[in-house]
């Protein structure tokens, strides 16, 4: 929240000089819940230890053992568990009829008052309309959006004009790599249709 608002301040014509006690908060040593820990979430385990965070998650399913040792995470086989324990809610679940709305007033009501909620997943995996409640009554602290539901968001929308939220136009891969790895992966899925081979990122249906 401190990046977007230093942003504004840094470029604002009537900025004289910069207050010396305008402070953000360190994510060195603080607690980082993820929820959703599949390929993308233990990625940001792996670069969230290099911060020394403190790193809890919850899943449908528990990593090995030694999976968990190599990047110091912690299972919460309860989600409220993670969400009353982090400083940091990440949520990198995959929506379906079971997330869809995961984050309402309730688990919102769970997490520290100084919490800040990112969701990289999917818009609707969060109830947007708690989310303007809980961030309008400091319910918790701030809040990180790559992802909303519809993208965009109305002009009107309550979230767009919140000083505690920030919203990224759903650019968590956007980049040159990421967008060529995935159409070369897309590539590699059809030649290997097409030559009766095995598909190498099938999705098998629930």
């Amino acid at each position: 929240m401190y990046l977007h608002t230093g942003c504004q301040i840094a470029l604002s014509p009537d900025t004289k000089y910069f207050a010396v006690d305008w402070l953000g908060v360190e994510v060195t040593r603080a607690t980082l819940g993820i929820i959703g820990m599949g390929s993308i979430g233990y990625k940001v385990a792996q670069r969230a230890r290099a911060f020394n965070m403190r790193i809890l998650y919850h899943n449908r399913n528990r990593r090995r053992k030694e999976e968990e040792e190599a990047v110091g995470a912690h299972y919460c086989a309860k989600m409220e568990d993670l969400l009353q324990k982090s400083d940091f809610v990440m949520l990198v679940v995959n929506l379906t009829p079971e997330t869809h709305k995961l984050i309402g007033k309730k688990e919102l009501g769970l997490m520290k008052p100084t919490a800040t909620l990112i969701n990289i997943s999917r818009g609707a995996v969060i109830d947007q309309d708690a989310l303007v409640e809980a961030l309008q009554n400091k319910v918790i602290r701030a809040a990180a959006l790559d992802v909303t539901y519809p993208e965009p968001l109305p002009r009107d929308h309550p979230l767009v004009n919140l000083n505690n939220v920030i919203i990224t136009p759903h650019i968590g891969t956007a980049t040159v790599q990421a967008i060529r790895m995935m159409a070369e992966e897309a590539i590699a899925n059809m030649l290997a249709v097409l030559n009766d081979q095995a598909i190498p990122s099938e999705v098998f249906p629930k």
